[in-house]
């Protein structure tokens, strides 16, 4: 147990209260001199000095830690002051909050006002409407009698049958009226007991504790019951109205905060034309509010009034909803006259979206066969899509976000290592360079008879799945049969601005027959076909192509003509026009695929540090599955490959050549030198003789005839140069590649 001395050789501890246990505690230092002194001025008439020093001495050890500690002198005259100092404080502070609150709607003037008009709403109530209906009903009721009577009166009794029947009509017409007119005079009974008795209940109190208080204490007891009352009235305005409470403000639409109702449905229908004045829609499913503050309801056609022709009237709702026509959503909702109506509170997809998406949480290989996610439709719920047996069409104007909504499903292709990559990138800009490692063949040059030349080796390697399938009786590759036969393994051809391939005037109309080929018999064979384009027309693609093409996804486009070439004729009709898409809306795209209506979509983004990640861990998995397409070899692995003791001295020489490039243009960077003046750094010409000592460090027996004869130089090539303080004469690296080309046709 610890000791506390019970010397004082420090300032002495107050008394301290413990609760249960009662025992000794060590000394503490007295409180605060200033807040003492604070105390002894608040009640310096009555309060005396207290000698703080005589303190119980308690042992904390013994002491129940769970206890409330309580210090004594909080229970003297001065710990009385002091709290009684700081109370006086917090009262002052929260008049002076009360006094600025008055000005406010939350004062009690304001709030008195409020609760007085809703007590006395509720003293009138609903019944008025009963009377008022009660009334008109009485007052036709007297004037059909009345009618009916001057029909009776005037009608001869010659005319007999007539005559009776004009006066059975009057006194039934004389009955109803009465009764009309007793019901009429219940109803303002009802109604006049019933206000009287809510009347009472709320005015009686008042009156009471005013008339009382009177009666009591006179004025002063009158002014007592008319504060009490005040109070009340305020406290039951306590709360302002607020936009959803408050029936007086005018809200003119979605566009000015005003709730969905199915008031304000049917009103903006019809403002809009798509029903009647006289008609109406019905409500399966009531407005609701989602997670990102969009409305969203599920609505029924009067009968005969098409789903097509709401959606086709997109432009007009919006306005009647008072937001833009990008905000407003319309799909068709299990049958013809059924739509799911959504509106966004912004414009979706306007803000900077999150870079990235799920590929970047793969920890294996993705697949495929399976669902390829896009990105967020305008609800933020994820989309994905089927390429199996598919082929698909991305357009849409410059900017619009092709490149990126194209990395979605060529990197979801690059992730899985059984897909084998064909691209071409007809822009020639180096939007697929970074997946050039991993395909099997790649056309970045933008050459058209280049690209035709590939286009050939997909047909006869088409040719050749269908022969194997045939062999094992097959219609169709699956995923199975894939993993079993490399051969049939799935393949992505990719063709990037297929306009610059179809428009030239020599291979362009051999470029479509093979495209054509390929997407209408390919697709039974594993080979999945895309084209990307700015405006997909019929002087771009060929119809009979472009038909094809299964997937379709529009993003923006400048009219609704060309969001027609992607989507299909009439598609801007039916409501869905990718010239809707605002520019902000960067990325998004109408994305059509087989089996659904068109969803406005956004392609997960992922930048460039993000497509280098993802392409390394697809190179690693493609590497550690066998399927990484080896590098093309280099010129000196050709000549080698060539054999023949000329073929392995100028692949040494072409080897020479390219260390001394990369010596001198580290050495560049060693120097400070920035990366484009380091690769300004050539090695263009070298000496004779240390060509001669690098070839012999490399194994190479050589003497200097007998590397004259093989490089055979003009009297130009011979000329000195100066090399390290004197001039030489060599060899240029521009003869040796010539002498390469001339020997064995090879270039660089």
């Amino acid at each position: 147990m610890t000791e506390h001395s019970t010397e004082e050789t420090t300032a002495p501890l107050a008394s301290v209260t413990r609760l249960p246990v009662p025992a000794t505690a060590p000394e503490a230092p007295a409180p605060d001199a200033k807040v003492l002194d604070s105390a002894r001025a608040v009640l310096a008439d009555r309060l005396d000095t207290v000698d703080l020093k005589k303190a119980e001495k308690v042992d904390l050890d013994t002491v129940d830690l769970d206890a409330p500690l309580i210090p004594a002198w909080m229970k003297t005259p001065e710990g009385w002051a002091a709290w009684s100092g700081v109370f006086y404080r917090a009262r002052r502070r929260g008049f002076r909050r009360w006094v600025r609150r008055q000005k406010t709607t939350h004062g009690h003037v304001p709030a008195f006002g409020r609760g007085t008009r809703r007590a006395h709403d509720w003293v009138v109530g609903f019944e008025g409407v009963r009377v008022e209906s009660a009334a008109h009903t009485a007052h036709l009721a007297t004037r059909e009698a009345r009618a009916a009577a001057r029909t009776a009166r005037y009608t001869p009794r010659l005319l007999g049958s007539k005559k009776e029947l004009a006066v059975k009509a009057s006194e039934k017409a004389t009955k109803a009226a009465e009764e009309a007119v007793l019901l009429h005079k219940k109803a303002k009974k009802d109604r006049n007991r019933v206000r009287n008795l809510r009347g009472a209940a709320v005015y009686g109190p008042a009156c009471a504790a005013i008339g009382g208080g009177y009666a009591g204490a006179g004025w002063l007891g009158a002014t007592a019951g008319a504060i009490t009352t005040f109070g009340a009235g305020a406290f039951a305005g306590r709360k302002p109205y607020t936009d959803d409470t408050d029936w007086t403000t005018d809200w003119r639409s979605l566009g000015d905060g005003d709730r969905m109702s199915a008031p304000m449905l049917d009103q903006s229908f019809r403002a809009a034309r798509v029903i009647g004045n006289d008609e109406n829609l019905r409500v399966v499913q009531m407005p609701m509010l989602d997670a990102t503050g969009a409305w969203n309801t599920v609505l029924d056609l009067p009968p005969g009034v098409p789903a097509k022709k709401a959606m086709r009237a997109a432009d007009e709702l919006a306005s009647a909803f008072g937001v833009e026509e990008a905000q407003v959503t319309i799909t068709k909702r299990g049958r013809s006259g059924r739509i799911e109506l959504h509106v966004t509170k912004e414009l979706p997809f306007s803000e900077k979206g999150k870079t990235g998406g799920p590929l970047l949480a793969l920890e294996a290989a993705a697949n495929f066969w399976g669902p390829i996610a896009i990105g967020p439709d305008v609800r933020g719920l994820a989309v994905s899509i089927s390429v199996v047996e598919r082929s698909g069409l991305v357009g849409g104007e410059p900017g619009a976000g092709k490149s990126a909504s194209g990395n979605v499903i060529l990197l979801a292709a690059a992730l899985d290592p059984r897909v084998i990559l064909v691209l071409a990138d007809g822009k020639g800009g180096g939007d697929l360079e970074p997946f050039e490692p991993l395909c099997e063949c790649f056309e970045g040059e933008a050459d058209p008879e280049a690209f035709y030349e590939l286009l050939k080796e997909q047909v006869a390697d088409m040719k050749a799945r269908y022969a194997l399938l045939k062999k094992l009786g097959k219609r169709k590759v699956t995923e199975e049969l894939a993993n079993a036969y490399p051969l049939l393994r799935q393949k992505l051809i990719w063709v990037d601005e297929l306009m610059f391939y179809t428009t030239d005037e020599e291979y362009g109309k051999k470029i479509t027959k093979l495209l054509r080929n390929l997407v209408s018999r390919g697709r039974a064979a594993g080979i999945i076909t895309f084209c990307a384009t700015q405006k997909p027309g019929s002087d771009v693609v060929d119809t009979s192509l472009r038909d094809l093409l299964s997937i379709r996804w529009a993003l923006r486009c400048t009219t609704p003509e060309a969001s027609d070439t992607i989507l299909g004729k009439g598609a801007a009709a039916s409501g869905y026009n990718a010239k809707t898409i605002q520019s902000e809306m960067r990325g998004a795209g109408l994305l059509w695929s087989e089996g659904s209506n068109p969803r406005l979509v956004r392609a997960d983004y992922y930048t460039d540090e993000q497509v280098e990640e993802l392409l390394r861990r697809a190179t690693e998995w493609r590497r550690k599955a066998g399927t990484l397409p080896s590098a093309p070899a280099s010129l000196a692995d050709q000549l080698r490959a060539k054999g023949g003791d000329d073929a392995v001295l100028l692949a040494a020489l072409a080897d020479i050549f390219a260390h001394r490039q990369e010596d001198a243009r580290a050495k560049a960077r060693a120097a400070g030198a920035s990366e484009e003046k380091a690769a300004e750094a050539v090695v263009d010409w070298l000496p004779g003789s240390v060509l001669i000592e690098d070839l012999k460090e490399a194994g190479h027996t050589v003497t200097a005839e007998r590397l004259g004869a093989l490089v055979v130089r003009t009297d130009a090539d011979k000329t000195k140069r100066a090399w390290e303080g004197s001039r030489v004469a060599g060899y240029p690296l521009a003869r040796v590649m010539a002498t390469i080309t001339d020997r064995f046709g090879l270039t660089a």
